[in-house]
């Protein structure tokens, strides 16, 4: 049964190839990391939004990153990585 969970949440993940830039990755990767540290299959916005200061190190271009953030989970809820449960706040795709 690990088995296929690791490899569900690899094909979840493989959008990530389809991605253009590789710093859209990054933000993605980056995200996923932060909900991962959670260890929560529910989370809030407010609780990712804790993390801001962290990725504004990663991406110092970035001067918006609590938007960089909504827009990551909109990608994530997307790609059927997350469901959005009501606003700002999300639960992991089994």
């Amino acid at each position: 049964m690990h088995k296929y969970r690791v490899m569900e949440t690899w094909r979840k993940t493989t959008f990530l190839s389809q991605q253009g830039k590789i710093e859209s990755r990054g933000w993605t990767l980056d995200v996923i990391k932060c909900i991962e540290q959670l260890k929560s299959s529910e989370l809030s916005l407010n609780q990712l939004y804790k993390f801001e200061f962290e990725l504004a190190r990663k991406h110092p271009q970035n001067k918006f990153v609590k938007d960089k953030i909504r827009q990551q989970l909109q990608l994530l809820r997307d790609k059927g990585f997350l469901d959005l449960l009501r606003p700002g706040h999300y639960k992991l795709r089994d």
